[in-house]
């Protein structure tokens, strides 16, 4: 899916595919409680929320669905390397006529914007080598007014023969049941993503397991 040579119409169908299974692991759903907590926390009613390496843009539009519910109002900007995945992330959000922003950057080489209630981040952190983890949670928490959000895959055999089963039943697109067995093997443990939050300097921060073989580290500023 990183592949720059990748054509549109097979990137298009692995963002698809990417989508469809963050919908069934519920990655939305793990995130959504501690941005809930944190609205309750502060008393206030709108949270910003930044979204790192938004792929698909899923995850933000499912997010703003769930706080519309629940009378809270997130105001979301996700970003991306890829721009022809936030051309698709922007048109999803305007199918859904959810108020979400999408730009390009690149997390890796430039600052985050500033500002936001909460940074968060979903399966990216499987594709970075330990000492780009730990810039990239830096970043995050450098961005952050309150809280860092960081779901992603947790490495196991079970979690890669599931994903092999998922990628091949629920997914047409060969990139996805090729990056799927690949993205597992590259995740974290979840002692493995503790010690790089504690080498970015998130002191306190919390990996908790969650279903199906995802982590979820959270980090609040004190």
């Amino acid at each position: 899916m990183d592949d720059p040579v990748l054509d549109g119409g097979r990137h298009e169908a692995a963002l698809r595919g990417l989508s469809r299974l963050n919908y069934l692991s519920g990655s939305a759903r793990t995130i959504w409680p501690p941005l809930a907590a944190l609205a309750r926390q502060l008393g206030r009613r709108q949270l910003r929320v930044l979204d790192v390496a938004t792929g698909a843009g899923d995850v933000p539009v499912r997010l703003w669905r769930m706080a519309q519910r629940a009378g809270l109002h997130l105001e979301i900007q996700g970003v991306d390397v890829s721009p022809r995945a936030v051309e698709f992330a922007a048109g999803r959000a305007i199918a859904e006529q959810a108020a979400i922003h999408f730009s390009v950057a690149d997390v890796l080489a430039s600052p985050l914007p500033g500002g936001f209630d909460v940074v968060i981040c979903s399966l990216f952190l499987h594709h970075l080598a330990e000492e780009q983890g730990v810039l990239l949670l830096q970043a995050m928490a450098q961005a952050a007014t309150h809280l860092v959000l960081v779901s992603d895959l947790r490495r196991s055999m079970a979690g890669l023969a599931l994903t092999h089963l998922a990628a091949w039943t629920l997914s047409g697109s060969d990139v996805v049941r090729v990056d799927g067995a690949r993205s597992v093997r590259a995740a974290f443990t979840v002692r493995e993503a503790a010690a790089l939050a504690r080498a970015a300097g998130l002191t306190g921060a919390i990996v908790e397991r969650h279903w199906p073989f995802r982590f979820l580290l959270s980090w609040q500023r004190s």
